[in-house]
């Protein structure tokens, strides 16, 4: 007979089994209530629907090619441009699933298999947050809590808004934005700038070494950060192919194969003072400050150019603008080392400058001093009095300072470097479509980070002869003149008091050598300044000055005659404009920069309208432009047909006056120089562009010591020469070689047999001359 179990020792069990549903009941009640509470902001704020809907992040406003490449960005402290999902490749993704959530696609925000594994091992058999919970605490928590309660109160907070996220998105939108919030460092927020920082491509094109290291990352940025522990970095992109092949997204070929591979970085910082375009960017910055303050968002409130992710479609295109660039990188290192050449203490004690004194250069540094950003700082910043400063530039310092050869870290008086930098030739350069007043190029100099000014827009100088076809194109309106009517190529004077001239006006040629007759073209080509006095003189100032006006200069210009020879003072950024209704058949159509505004979500905020106005007949236009390819054919800007070389120091005669240009396409231009050679131009058109480029340096008195480097034939035309020879080359652009489009009915003669002859004494190439400035 069984042996009964004693009455006492079934109480035990059972009061045993009920303490054990109790405390297991009230461990899920409290756990109920945990998630309760937190859900309910007991434990802080938590997202409600709206904001999970509309994640709050920083975006950077982008800044859109026509081209649809990305030229720069503003932001102050979020580079952050999203990307959606499609933009993302597969092994990109399969890479952050085998690293950070293997079971991604079977949980719905909690991996329960990964948490209870990392409760009973104690953290040490791994992490059991998932790609949803990382998106959680990334876009609503950031740092975790150093307490073992605020850490356990976080996590459950990140369970629930993981949840939810689930809920809002799909897998596909929750990776999207897990990419699109992650901080990869040195300015790359998020994925595209990822890419594009640390490789030069976008999303899309990255390979599979480059997604397995920016997916290591994710482990820790400022740990596994490439340009500062590249071996670590390229360990933990090894463990992410690991786990990859672990999970069969890729064979163990290939995961060896590529682990052998180096991290082979193409580093392109995104910075307001670096990449393509930075002048162009910078006036646009200026541009959308303006239309910020003049439109307001529907509730009020100001756009934030730095973080609401506005796009901004432009008109430059990125090739054209790198061809511009390009051209003032190989152009300029040349002639600035000759200047360097002539300017050396040898040969010129009061380097860089000319015909000055001591007294006025002292003069001249001084005004410099004072109108410096370290002076500013100093005086208006930190209170400094006036002596304090002025022994703060004489007293060495560290600092880095340019060179064509790069930068030089040195210690130098800040006095010195200013004179150092007195020293050097800026560019300016602007490139436009007449027909739609596209800017398809914009190089306001030739280094923003040391050099902040720019000379497209901002920087008015002396244009010199590239005024003189404004001048000729009243005339032709006017007086109906052809190229091929004839005017004395001899001494000419206007009278005193004759148009408010205070003295008697006598312009020379440079060479003093008069005689016989010119045609207006060979005339324009050869910037003879006698003839273009008699034109100006024949039309007066003013109409010169409408005209210019009409063509969209706004600098005011004095109504004296003198201004035939260019002594106005005016922008790249005018002249182009300007010279665009010569080749747009008189039609004046105002430069565009900006297309459109976009918001985040692509709204439009803003569509360019055009601005045109008509300013000369079609026949005066035509004729001013055929005036102008004389200047090309035979005339100052010859050097673009041909191939010579002219017999200067030969050290330097390859790379600063060869020319191995060899044009043989319609193209119309003029070359500009001013007194004393302190300014080089070069105007060049062809039919459906128009490009501008001046060269000189920032004080006037720092000049060539001669016309052979200082005129625009040698300092400004071979910078417009290596970029049409770019944008040639690249057949995309569909650039025009053919001839500018004659009127359909055309009442003036332009086809006169000695319209292209030069005179007995100009043989070869003709050197322009600077134009005589003096009353």
């Amino acid at each position: 007979m069984a042996k009964k179990t004693p009455a006492k020792n079934i109480n035990y069990f059972e009061k045993y089994i009920r303490w054990f549903w109790i405390l297991f009941s009230s461990g899920i009640l409290f756990i109920i209530l945990i998630f309760l509470l937190a859900s309910w902001g007991v434990f802080g704020e938590m997202p409600d629907h709206t904001v999970l809907e509309n994640p709050k992040t920083n975006l950077a406003t982008e800044i859109i090619s026509s081209d649809a490449k990305t030229l720069g960005k503003f932001y102050f402290n979020d580079n952050r441009t999203p990307v959606d999902y499609d933009e993302l490749p597969q092994h990109l993704v399969d890479a952050l699933i085998a690293t950070e959530d293997a079971r991604y696609h079977s949980h719905s925000g909690i991996d329960t298999r990964g948490t209870l594994r990392a409760i009973l091992t104690l953290g040490n058999g791994g992490g059991a947050s998932t790609i949803s919970q990382q998106l959680a605490k990334q876009l609503f928590h950031g740092e975790g809590s150093k307490n073992t309660l605020g850490r356990i109160t976080q996590k459950v907070k990140e369970w629930i808004i993981a949840i939810r996220l689930e809920r809002q998105y799909t897998k596909e939108e929750i990776i999207a934005q897990y990419f699109n919030i992650y901080d990869f460092l040195n300015n790359a927020d998020g994925i595209r700038s990822a890419a594009r920082i640390y490789f030069g491509k976008e999303p899309s094109e990255l390979d599979l070494k480059e997604a397995s290291m920016l997916v290591g990352m994710f482990k820790n940025s400022s740990l596994y950060n490439p340009r500062v522990r590249p071996e670590l970095t390229k360990n933990r992109r090894n463990v992410v192919l690991a786990q990859m092949a672990k999970y069969d997204y890729i064979t163990e070929k290939v995961k060896d194969s590529v682990q052998q591979l180096e991290l082979d970085l193409n580093y392109s910082p995104e910075s307001h003072r670096e990449g393509i375009a930075t002048y162009f960017r910078e006036y646009l910055r200026d541009f959308i400050k303006k239309w910020i303050e003049d439109n307001p968002k529907p509730d009020g409130t100001k756009y934030n150019l730095y973080s609401d992710g506005l796009k901004i479609y432009t008109t430059i295109d990125s090739r054209m603008q790198q061809y511009a660039e390009d051209a003032v990188q190989q152009h300029m290192p040349r002639l600035q080392a000759e200047f360097f050449h002539q300017n050396t203490p040898q040969r010129n004690p009061t380097a860089p400058f000319l015909e000055l004194t001591v007294g006025a250069i002292d003069t001249l540094m001084k005004r410099s001093m004072k109108q410096s950003e370290r002076w500013r700082k100093m005086k208006y910043d930190l209170k400094k009095s006036d002596d304090e400063i002025i022994a703060s530039f004489n007293k060495p310092t560290e600092m880095t300072i340019f060179s064509w050869e790069g930068e030089i870290d040195t210690i130098m008086k800040p006095w010195d470097s200013m004179r150092y930098y007195k020293s050097f030739l800026h560019p300016g350069m602007m490139s436009m479509d007449p027909q739609t007043g596209h800017v398809k190029a914009w190089v306001g100099g030739m280094n923003y980070k040391h050099f902040q000014y720019d000379h497209v827009k901002t920087s008015k100088r002396q244009v010199g002869s590239t005024f003189k076809p404004f001048v000729y194109a009243t005339a032709i309106d006017q007086l109906h003149y052809s190229p091929c009517d004839e005017l004395p190529d001899t001494p000419f004077c206007i009278e005193k008091y004759k148009y408010g001239n205070p003295e008697e006006w006598c312009p020379k040629n440079s060479s003093d050598e008069y005689g016989g007759v010119r045609t207006l073209k060979n005339a324009l080509a050869n910037s003879v300044n006698t003839v273009t006095a008699r034109l100006i003189d024949k039309v007066g100032p003013q109409p010169v000055i409408d005209l210019a006006e009409k063509l969209g200069v706004t600098t005011e210009i004095p109504p004296v005659p003198s201004i035939a020879l260019g002594t106005t003072d005016l922008s790249v950024y005018e002249m182009v404009g300007a010279y665009s209704a010569f080749a747009n058949k008189g039609v004046y159509t105002k430069p565009v920069m900006v297309m459109s505004i976009e918001d985040k979500n692509g709204a439009i905020l803003y569509q360019f309208t055009p601005e045109t106005r008509d300013v000369l007949s079609d026949e005066a236009a035509y004729i001013t432009v055929k005036l102008l390819e004389g200047v090309t054919q035979y005339g100052s800007g010859v050097r673009l047909r041909t191939k010579g070389a002219d017999e200067y120091r030969a050290e330097y005669r390859e790379i600063i006056t060869g020319y191995p240009y060899q044009f043989t396409n319609p193209i119309a231009g003029k070359t500009g120089t001013t007194q004393n050679q302190s300014d080089g131009w070069f105007m060049g058109m062809v039919p459906n562009l128009v490009t501008g480029v001046w060269v000189g340096a920032e004080e006037r008195a720092a000049h060539f010591a001669s016309i052979t480097y200082g005129q625009g034939a040698s300092m400004a035309l071979p910078i417009w020469a290596i970029y049409m020879r770019s944008c040639y080359e690249d057949e995309d652009l569909n650039i025009s070689k053919e001839d500018f489009v004659a009127p359909k009915e055309l009442s003036i003669n332009v086809d006169c047999s000695k319209s292209g002859e030069l005179l007995e004494d100009n043989k070869g190439e003709i050197q322009e001359t600077p134009d005589e400035l003096e009353f």
